[in-house]
């Protein structure tokens, strides 16, 4: 089991701040308006050999009737009730507030291990000015400038100091799944309906959720995380800095899956932006699904889905092997049949098959269809070699790359999909020039 910290306490007291400097990237938006981290934001840390995940969480509105205020007090509060240790940060250039006092009395009733972490103190000859946090009953604060860095690594020894059991599980066994799409076609509702709880800020504005959110879990025997991505929005249309960050989380989360999850909306005609995220799967070489969802809500006759099928193949004629499956995030409908095919796509997405069999299907590939050939030079395969998975990429070895026409490597794919059974994944085929001997 994984050792979990959470960071918690009202807006905009620098919890992304931190978060991101303990795991060494920038994964939670910084900014300075209140609110902007709204879901639970998941990272891995290191400290001295002793890993563990981070949680980072939107600010504790104790009192308000907003929406989105309010849905962001629930998440820190499943947060906090799945943390190990939680780190209660505060701001020490505005000092105690009575907000601070309410999430403290939140704390409080956790009965978790919880380190007082007072931000922003940039000036430790100023300290004394800084225990008024004393009176909220956490022992001695932690004092701390995320932004510089400054006594952060005291932090990580203190929250380490906890952790008594450091094994941990290798990664490389881990299936991440990234959803996309862009906005409002149901990835949060999606998200939630997979894992079976209410993961992600669900609502129906546009553009709710702003993070990327990784959620590890089990299925079939297998580990996965699912990666709920911010909705991606066309660049032209990305007005606020918040966005173009989401835009790039949203894009950085692909790169980082093995399997993308592309979430499309039936109600609704396919548009550029639809192909611009397929593209940005197909580009990096990731397995793709496409999740038809909202299909609850489609009129249907006898030939509906046929004709729908037909016309994502045609859309997306780039990514023909990605399977296709229709849902309802809404109702449940085929919900529970996504896992099932990302098994099925995972399987293929890191197939490996022996040299032997492979130069096998070369020769009679060669022998089926003759290789092609431009002013009496004819195209030689001398061998044929995998050299990766994730997608499962293959090098020929030839005498001229010029002779390797798109058209003939075509053919060569398709029969490494029929023999192989790799319907299902990208596949990658390089050229290697090679004189004649071995």
């Amino acid at each position: 089991m994984n050792f979990t910290v959470a960071i918690v306490g009202r807006p905009n007291v620098g919890k992304s701040t931190l978060f991101n400097r303990i795991i060494g990237r920038r994964i939670s938006i910084v900014h300075d308006k209140p609110g902007v981290t709204r879901d639970r934001i998941y990272g891995k840390a290191d400290w001295n050999g002793k890993k563990f995940t981070i949680v980072d969480t939107g600010g504790i509105e104790t009192l308000t009737n907003d929406v989105i205020l309010n849905q962001m007090k629930r998440q820190a509060d499943f947060a906090i009730e799945t943390a190990d240790v939680i780190l209660f940060m505060v701001d020490g250039k505005d000092g105690l507030t009575s907000q601070d006092e309410d999430v403290a009395q939140l704390l409080r009733k956790s009965g978790k291990p919880i380190l007082l972490v007072v931000n922003k103190v940039d000036n430790y000859t100023r300290i004394s000015h800084h225990y008024e946090f004393f009176k909220l009953g956490f022992g001695e604060p932690i004092f701390i400038s995320a932004t510089h860095g400054t006594a952060v690594g005291d932090l990580l020894d203190k929250i380490t100091e906890f952790i008594k059991d450091d094994t941990q599980n290798d990664d490389d066994d881990i299936i991440k799944i990234a959803v996309a799409g862009k906005p409002n076609v149901g990835k949060s509702s999606l998200v939630n309906a997979i894992l079976g709880e209410e993961r992600a800020i669900v609502s129906n504005i546009p553009g709710t959720t702003r993070d990327a959110i990784d959620t590890s879990f089990e299925a079939y025997g297998k580990k996965m995380v699912i990666i709920d991505t911010a909705g991606m929005r066309r660049k032209s249309r990305v007005k606020e800095d918040v966005e173009y960050y989401s835009n790039v989380r949203a894009i950085t989360a692909i790169e980082q899956a093995d399997i993308v999850l592309i979430v499309i909306d039936a109600t609704t005609d396919i548009t550029e932006q639809d192909k611009k995220v397929a593209g940005l799967a197909h580009d990096a070489g990731k397995a793709s699904i496409f999740v038809i969802n909202k299909w609850d809500l489609v009129e249907k006759d006898e030939n509906t889905i046929n004709r729908y099928r037909q016309n994502i193949r045609n859309e997306f004629i780039f990514m023909q092997y990605a399977p296709m499956i229709f849902v309802s995030a809404k109702t449940g409908q085929r919900v529970e049949r996504i896992l099932e095919l990302i098994n099925f796509v995972m399987d293929q997405y890191t197939f490996r098959v022996k040299k032997r069999l492979l130069n096998e299907l070369v020769r009679e590939a060669t022998l089926m269809v003759e290789p092609p050939s431009i002013k009496g030079r004819k195209l030689k395969i001398y061998f044929a070699t995998q050299t990766g998975i994730k997608p499962p990429t293959f090098s020929f070895f030839i005498n001229d790359r010029k002779l390797f026409h798109f058209s003939y490597m075509r053919y060569l794919e398709n029969r490494l999909r029929e023999t192989f059974g790799l319907e299902a994944t990208p596949i990658i085929i390089k050229s290697r020039e090679k004189e004649a001997s071995r």
